[in-house]
C-alpha cells in the first residue's frame, strides 16, 4: 500500500487527546515510599473481618497497628458488631489502648496515623482526638486501598498463617484470635526483607528459645496444692500462644483429672514440656474419620456421649493457683448477676440484659409503688444463656428476667396454672393450609417473656437486682402484665 496515498495530517501528536484519555484512563502506578526514620513517626492502621467463626469470647474483627520505621506490629480483636456506631467505638477504644502502650514504652509521641477511608476511622469523636493531641491524620484516596499497603499486606499475611496454623494443628476454627495473636508474636521476631535486625530487636533483642509449634502437645507441671503423691504430676494441653503480660504460655485443657481444672478452658502456665511433633486435634480428627465405617446406631450414641463429656453443667469461676498457674477463661454461663461482672465476657452479658430491661420496660410491664399492708412480694432472678451455633460457636447472649412464682402457694397466692401453648395438630392444619392456597409463612419470636395480656391479680414484684431505683429501694413493682412460666 502506497503511504503517499494518505492525507498528511497537521495534528499534533504530542498534545493529549481528550477522547483517548476518556476511553482508555487507567491508574497510575504507585511511587515507591520512603521509609521513616524514627520509630511512631507514622503508624499504619486497619480493620479486617476475620471471616471465621467468632472466638470463644464472641470477636469477629481484628484491629492491627504498625510503626512504619520498625514494622513492629500490635494486634486486637474486637467484638462481633453489625451496628456501625458500636463498631466506631470499639475500634476508637483500641486506639486509644495503643497510644497510651506505645508512647509510654518508648518514651515518644505518635506524629501521624494513616488510616483507609473505613467509616470507623471517620467518625467525628477520632478526629476530635487526633487535634487534641497534634496528631496528623491520613486517609487514603477514595477506593484506593493499595494506598494503605504496609496494614494491607500485613492483613493477607496474618490470614494466611493463621490459615495454615489451623489446618496442620488440627484445632477448632474458633481459636482463630488465639493463632492471629501468636502469628503476631512471630512476624515481630522475625528479620525484615531489607534490615538484618527484626521488628522486636530495634528494641532489644529476643529470645527466640521461647517459640514452639502452634497446636502441638504439651505437659503442664501441676502446682503442688493440687498434685497428689501417687498419680501423674502434669495434665495434657495443647498450645495456644504466649501470655501477653507475663512470661507464661497459654494452653487449652485437653485431659485433666485436677478437680478445679476442667477440660475445654484456656488457661496460662509457666512449666511445661513441649512435643512439637504431636498434634492432639489432629490424631483425633483421624479417628472421628475413620469411625465412619461404623454403623449408625453406634457413631449416634458416641456423638451423644461427646456431647455430655463437652458441655459441662457446672457453673465456674475465676480460679488462680499463682503465678506458674493462672486460669482465666471461664467456660458456662454465669448463674447470678454479680457474677456477670467476673466473666471474660461481661460486656456482652451486660448488653443482654439492657435490652431484656429496656424491652421490658417499652411493654410496660409493671408499675412502681409502695408494698400495700398485708401483701408480699415475691422475688426475681436473671437467667444467663449462650445460643450456640451449629459449628458451637457463639450465635447471641440471651438473658431473661424471671420472677419467683414458686415462693406462692396454690390456694392461697393463686388457684389455677396455664401456659398458652399450641396444639401440634393445629400447626400441621396451617401448614396444609399454606401448602394449597400457596401462602407464605412467616416465624416470630417473643422477645420477652412478659406477655401482652393484662393482669387481673394483684401480683407485686421486688426490684430488679441492678436496677434498683436511687431513693426508691423500698418500693416494688406491681406487675400489670401476665408472664408465661
Amino acid at each position: 500500500m502506497d503511504l503517499e496515498l494518505i492525507p498528511k495530517s497537521n495534528i499534533d501528536l504530542k498534545r493529549k487527546c481528550e477522547v483517548c484519555v476518556q476511553a482508555k484512563q487507567t491508574r497510575n502506578s504507585l511511587k515507591p515510599v520512603e521509609r521513616n526514620t524514627q520509630i511512631l513517626e507514622l503508624i499504619h492502621s486497619d480493620v479486617c473481618d476475620s471471616n471465621r467463626s467468632p472466638t470463644r469470647g464472641g470477636n469477629k474483627y481484628f484491629v492491627i497497628f504498625i510503626d512504619d520505621f520498625s514494622w513492629y506490629c500490635h494486634i486486637y480483636t474486637t467484638t462481633k458488631s453489625e451496628k456501625d456506631d458500636q463498631k466506631k467505638t470499639t475500634v476508637f477504644d483500641k486506639l486509644k489502648i495503643y497510644k497510651s502502650e506505645v508512647e509510654n514504652q518508648l518514651e515518644n509521641k505518635i506524629k501521624r496515623f494513616r488510616y483507609d477511608r473505613g467509616g470507623e476511622y471517620t467518625s467525628t469523636e477520632l478526629g476530635a482526638f487526633h487535634e487534641e493531641h497534634g496528631i496528623i491524620h491520613e486517609v487514603t484516596p477514595p477506593y484506593s486501598p493499595q494506598s494503605n499497603g504496609v496494614a494491607e499486606r500485613k492483613n493477607k499475611t496474618l490470614m494466611d498463617m493463621v490459615n495454615s496454623m489451623l489446618l496442620s494443628s488440627g484445632l477448632l476454627e474458633n481459636l482463630w484470635g488465639e493463632a492471629m495473636l501468636t502469628a503476631c508474636f512471630i512476624l515481630n521476631r522475625i528479620t525484615l526483607k531489607d534490615n538484618e535486625k527484626t521488628s522486636y530487636e530495634l528494641g532489644r533483642s529476643p529470645n527466640l528459645r521461647i517459640l514452639k509449634v502452634w497446636g502441638c502437645l504439651a505437659k503442664v507441671l501441676i502446682p503442688n496444692p493440687k498434685r497428689k503423691k501417687i498419680g501423674p504430676k502434669t495434665i495434657d494441653v495443647v498450645f495456644l500462644g504466649y501470655a501477653k503480660n507475663s512470661s507464661a504460655n497459654r494452653f487449652l485443657v485437653i485431659n485433666s483429672e485436677v478437680k478445679d481444672v476442667a477440660n475445654n478452658i484456656v488457661m496460662e502456665a509457666r512449666y511445661a514440656t513441649f512435643f512439637e511433633d504431636i498434634f492432639p486435634y489432629k490424631t483425633r480428627i483421624s479417628k472421628e474419620v475413620q469411625t465412619s465405617e461404623k454403623p449408625s446406631n453406634s457413631i449416634m450414641i458416641e456423638s451423644l456421649e461427646s456431647q455430655e463429656r463437652r458441655r459441662s453443667k457446672r457453673a465456674r469461676v475465676e480460679k488462680n493457683f499463682g503465678d506458674d498457674f493462672y486460669i482465666f477463661l471461664v467456660e458456662g454461663d454465669p448463674t447470678t448477676y454479680k457474677e456477670v461482672v467476673m466473666f471474660v465476657d461481661a460486656t456482652f452479658w451486660k448488653e443482654a440484659i439492657n435490652d431484656e430491661f429496656q424491652s421490658i420496660i417499652q411493654n410496660n410491664t409493671w408499675m412502681l409503688m409502695d408494698l400495700p399492708a398485708g401483701n408480699k412480694a415475691i422475688g426475681c432472678t436473671w437467667v444467663f444463656r449462650k445460643k450456640l451455633k451449629p459449628d458451637e460457636s457463639i450465635d447471641k447472649y440471651k438473658v431473661r428476667l424471671v420472677p419467683k412464682g414458686f415462693t406462692q402457694k396454690k390456694g392461697i397466692d393463686y388457684f389455677d396454672t396455664y401456659s398458652p401453648v399450641s396444639r401440634i395438630t393445629t400447626i400441621r392444619t396451617l401448614i396444609a393450609l399454606a401448602s394449597v392456597h400457596n401462602l407464605v409463612i412467616r416465624q416470630m419470636d417473643v422477645k420477652t417473656t412478659f406477655l401482652n395480656g393484662d393482669l387481673d391479680e394483684d401480683i407485686y414484684m421486688e426490684q430488679l437486682e441492678g436496677f434498683i431505683v436511687k431513693g426508691q429501694e423500698h418500693k416494688v413493682c406491681k406487675l400489670v402484665k401476665s408472664y408465661m412460666a
